[in-house]
């Protein structure tokens, strides 16, 4: 891999996190000529990456450029930044937003790499950094696709949407996050985009569980499409728009992280698969599995809006254990009577459904409706 550095354009950007997701998306703003530098709990971790140019714990074997900066001191990775990039674990956002808090620029932009719901609140991330932080709405971004990080910190192409609910806040960010091997395209639907994000991984948990049982590409063919349905029906519900979970942050990142081993929930489903208990599955992933910490807070919501979840139900029992690995594919629907395919939010045959899409249509008019979020580049 080329080791020359691209010409500056003097964007101070921040990354808070060195995981291998929050280290690779540094190198990715590096690459694309920002001055990054990475803040990183560890002090020895920031060492490696600031002398060594390297991030063995989380991405072996990869090079990271020679201008990317890192520092275990919060303040000075924040000094002067006017894009902060949030990249930890979801369940640990608050408590880490808190600290943030005080050395934060009164005019950056606060950008979440982050896929998951709160579980005591429910909240998406960008609900919890407005909520923590007091940063308006129109200063916070998302960034969610299929990402898979490794294959990234290895330069291999791929896209990503970056979505907020201000447009020039989502070009401003997008123009900083793209290089020769990663593409930035934008939207407004910053909820279709953050779901899009969350509910692909409880459905790459219940991929897993079917290929660790020993089913094969049909079944796992037959989940993709109808957890995409179940995808859809709830984001729309919370007020996405169905055209986002057909993109990136949606059908994009659900085959991605779907079939690809590097994908912490598809391997942890498939230890579920394989007989293994949630506690001995937690044990054996060294990295946060996001999809096994939303599977109750996603339910609730759906719930709270009548919207059903069979598939993500059915991985909720088995991570508690009352359902046996090899039955989850067999129902993918609970519904009684046979029922029309839908492919999209809202089509239909079967009059159950029908219903359904009609309810929630007329609740989203009574609300207001929404902005188009198709995505632009």
């Amino acid at each position: 891999m080329s080791r020359r550095q691209p010409a500056r354009h003097g964007k101070r950007v921040a990354v808070v996190g060195a995981g291998s997701w929050g280290t690779t998306f540094a190198k990715i703003l590096a690459d694309g000529g920002a001055d990054v530098v990475v803040w990183a709990r560890r002090p020895e971790l920031a060492r490696e990456i600031q002398e060594g140019k390297r991030n063995s714990d989380y991405l072996p074997g990869v090079n990271l450029p020679i201008s990317l900066r890192a520092t275990s001191r919060l303040d000075l990775a924040l000094a002067g930044a006017e894009q902060v990039f949030v990249s930890v674990p979801s369940q640990s956002l608050r408590e880490n937003l808190k600290i943030i808090a005080p050395h934060l620029h009164a005019e950056a932009s606060v950008v979440s790499l982050m896929k998951g719901v709160e579980k005591s609140t429910g909240l998406r991330m960008s609900e919890v950094i407005h909520e923590v932080l007091r940063v308006e709405e129109e200063r916070i971004a998302v960034i969610s696709g299929p990402n898979l990080a490794l294959e990234i910190a290895k330069e291999q192409p791929t896209a990503a949407v970056v979505s907020s609910s201000s447009l020039e806040t989502a070009q401003a960010v997008a123009s900083v996050s793209r290089n020769r091997y990663f593409h930035s395209f934008v939207n407004t639907d910053v909820i279709g985009t953050e779901f899009g994000g969350v509910l692909k991984n409880l459905i790459a948990v219940a991929i897993g569980i079917v290929d660790g049982a020993g089913y094969g590409e049909n079944t796992k063919a037959s989940i993709i499409t109808r957890g995409l349905v179940e995808m859809t029906d709830f984001a729309v519900a919370h007020g996405a728009h169905p055209e986002t979970l057909s993109g990136l942050a949606g059908l994009g990142d659900l085959i991605a992280t779907s079939q690809s081993p590097l994908s912490r929930n598809n391997t942890a489903g498939r230890l579920l698969g394989q007989g293994y208990r949630l506690n001995d599955v937690t044990k054996q992933m060294q990295q946060t599995t996001e999809g096994l910490a939303s599977v109750g807070p996603v339910l609730e919501l759906a719930r709270a809006k009548g919207v059903a979840m069979p598939i993500v139900e059915q991985v909720r029992q088995v991570l508690a254990g009352t359902l046996d690995p090899r039955d989850i594919a067999p129902h993918l629907t609970t519904d009684d009577e046979p029922q029309g395919e839908r492919t999209k939010h809202g089509q239909a045959q079967g009059g159950s459904a029908v219903r359904r899409a009609l309810q929630r249509a007329f609740d989203q008019l009574r609300n207001g409706g929404g902005s188009a979020g198709r995505d632009r580049p």
